[in-house]
């Protein structure tokens, strides 16, 4: 492995110096950033993969609809067969708009607006035309797409993979210098384990936070499994999990202390076939007992309920919601209303 990474070693370095220079030239203003006008809050990271950005986006659309604040979300929407400006609706699917938007869809309806556009720009301008009631707008994963200016940016980094400790790409997962830490105006650290010392979040916080930004520390709060479809057996002892996103291990980890797993793992935002909805109903049926469930998660479920294998009856299929815990919780919400309410 250390091999593979010294040969990797240039391409990181001059990957490193391209993104360097293009944020250099932003932050100079010789690139123009767009202000994106009334509030907007961006939720990113500095790596590619499952850092928990998706949980914060539904955290912080159903925090304002508590607080009866209008809100939308733009979203690029990754893993789309559209291109441009997309308007998700009811009849919307994961092809038309991507995984992550049709979660929002799914969890709040009618009640928030869900755009996609590769040019947020686009996007953010159509949101502020059509919708009178000035929605604060989330854009969900553009920390590093500098030509829009958001006016509240949140940094998201997992526990076990702190951004400090990762490398440039090729070599590690980083998208860009972890200088780029200092556009963060709040840093959340997500997939925490439930008992974390005072000590520990301390010396975490000094290191991910260079500028002194505030840093909360977040955890997984699984909900109870979700059927899709199927017969539910009397007792679940037995599961076949598929998962298609970016770090599984979390879930798998919490299912097994319950039951008994085998995991097929695809790759993130998997563009499910028809193949391999067989290829996960053979390996299901390869299990003797009869108190066994497909599960898989609420992303993964956005693309898979296209096929009618899934959705027929034939298997019985779950999905696993999920929440997140915020420590410090009243903290965080009153940087978001006092952000919401700032001139």
């Amino acid at each position: 492995m250390k091999a593979i990474r010294w040969a990797l070693l240039p391409f990181s370095l001059l990957y490193g110096a391209v993104t360097s220079i293009r944020n250099w030239l932003f932050d100079k203003g010789w690139k123009s950033s767009y202000a994106i006008p009334g509030k907007s809050i961006v939720v990113g990271n500095l790596s590619v993969g499952g850092t928990g950005k998706s949980p914060l986006v539904i955290y912080l659309i159903q925090h304002f609809l508590n607080e009866n604040t209008p809100v939308a979300t733009l979203s690029r929407g990754y893993g789309r067969k559209t291109k441009g400006l997309v308007i998700a609706d009811s009849n919307s699917d994961a092809a038309m708009i991507g995984d992550e938007p049709l979660q929002y869809v799914n969890r709040f309806g009618d009640a928030i607006r869900v755009t996609v556009a590769e040019e947020r720009k686009i996007g953010i301008t159509y949101i502020r035309k059509q919708f009178k009631n000035n929605p604060v707008i989330v854009l969900d994963d553009a920390f590093q797409h500098r030509k829009v200016k958001a006016g509240l940016n949140i940094l998201v980094t997992e526990y076990h993979r702190p951004y400090v400790n990762d490398f440039l790409l090729p070599v590690g997962k980083l998208r860009e210098s972890k200088s780029g830490v200092k556009r963060a105006d709040i840093i959340l650290v997500s997939k925490c384990p439930e008992q974390l010392s005072d000590n520990e979040k301390v010396a975490m916080a000094k290191k991910l936070a260079p500028a002194q930004q505030p840093v909360f520390f977040s955890t997984i709060q699984y909900g109870d499994l979700k059927p899709i479809s199927g017969n539910i057996p009397k007792t679940i002892k037995h599961l076949l999990l598929v998962t298609g996103i970016g770090n599984s291990k979390p879930l798998e980890d919490h299912l097994k202390s319950t039951y008994s797993v085998k995991h097929l793992k695809f790759p993130d935002h998997h563009d499910f076939t028809a193949s391999d909805i067989d290829t996960i109903h053979q390996n299901f049926n390869t299990f003797a007992s009869r108190d066994k469930i497909i599960v898989t998660t609420e992303k993964d479920y956005m693309r898979l309920q296209q096929f009618e294998a899934v959705i027929d009856g034939s298997q019985p299929w779950f999905y696993q919601p999920i929440e997140i815990a915020i420590e410090k919780e009243t903290q965080l919400k009153n940087l978001l209303k006092n952000y919401v309410r700032e001139n």
